[in-house]
């Protein structure tokens, strides 16, 4: 993502809806004072859309916290249980990491569409946002702001192919979803799976690309042929998920001198051994140990 471009974009859509740049937003104003909050009376804004933050550029903003301070002081709301952080929750969270007592603030009064709105800019403005993030936060703003995903595209410089295909991952499986936040699976792979339908079918995909590490062009042509062979994609899926069942099927049908087949769906499955008739029944529960 072109932080620059987006930026930009999105100063004029925010402009548009007499919303304040987040540069603008976090300057102390006439008459402001910043306060040395207690960090224990702090939390973080229930609107935030990142879930999940860069451990490392916490820790690098820590050791330069525990050096020179913490420079630009947090946003935030008072409400009965203490403050909500509008703005500046990394700055927050390095500050807990660099064991401050107290982080300079400046109290200021919000509701919540404003306490969304700085959530949203602040992330979508200074730092990129993990796909699933994006899309979440592109969809309250669609929301919030009564936009299409045409408007949306225009305003902040990308296409609509682009919004629809990024939040088009919200369809996926929240299973998926992680996975694709946690960077298990590829942006790539997430947009191809959504794609598909049947949700067992996704999730099946999914642990194929994190079994066999297949590249999404790979995924595209297992999914190709499904579309032509149910049944046999149903069998190839599971085949490599279980690259080991055909060992152990050669095994059994060894030991117990009959053709065997496994069958498995989601982690269960069965185990059928075939007899040609009772002499060969009765010689399988020989084997097994079993009197009738």
């Amino acid at each position: 993502m072109s932080t620059n471009r987006l930026g930009r974009g999105l100063g004029a859509l925010f402009q548009e809806h007499d919303i304040e740049s987040i540069e603008s937003f976090e300057q102390v104003k006439e008459g402001e004072v910043v306060q040395q909050l207690d960090v224990k009376t702090l939390r973080p804004n229930p609107y935030q859309p990142r879930k999940y933050f860069d451990e490392t550029k916490i820790n690098e903003l820590a050791l330069s916290i525990k050096e020179h301070g913490v420079f630009q002081p947090i946003i935030v709301k008072k409400d009965i249980k203490g403050y909500i952080i509008i703005a500046g929750e990394r700055r927050f969270r390095a500050a807990q990491k660099a064991n401050l007592q107290t982080i300079p603030a400046i109290v200021r009064e919000f509701n919540d569409h404003l306490m969304m709105e700085y959530a949203l800019i602040e992330n979508l403005q200074r730092e990129d946002l993990t796909a699933i993030e994006e899309a979440e936060a592109y969809k309250m703003l669609m929301q919030k702001l009564d936009l299409t995903q045409e408007r949306l595209a225009e305003r902040i410089g990308k296409s609509r192919a682009y919004i629809a295909n990024t939040m088009r991952l919200l369809q996926l499986p929240r299973v998926v979803q992680d996975d694709i936040e946690n960077n298990i699976i590829s942006v790539g792979h997430g947009k191809v799976l959504a794609g598909l339908k049947d949700e067992d079918l996704i999730i099946k995909f999914a642990n194929v690309i994190k079994e066999k590490q297949i590249s999404v062009r790979e995924l595209e042509d297992l999914i190709k042929e499904a579309s032509i062979n149910q049944p046999e994609i149903e069998k190839k899926v599971t085949k490599v998920l279980n690259p080991h069942l055909d060992y152990v099927k050669t095994n059994l049908e060894s030991y117990f001198g009959t053709k065997v087949k496994i069958k498995e769906k989601q982690g269960k499955g069965q185990i059928i051994i075939n007899y040609n008739d009772l002499d060969n029944l009765n010689h399988l529960l020989e084997i097994m140990g079993i009197e009738l």
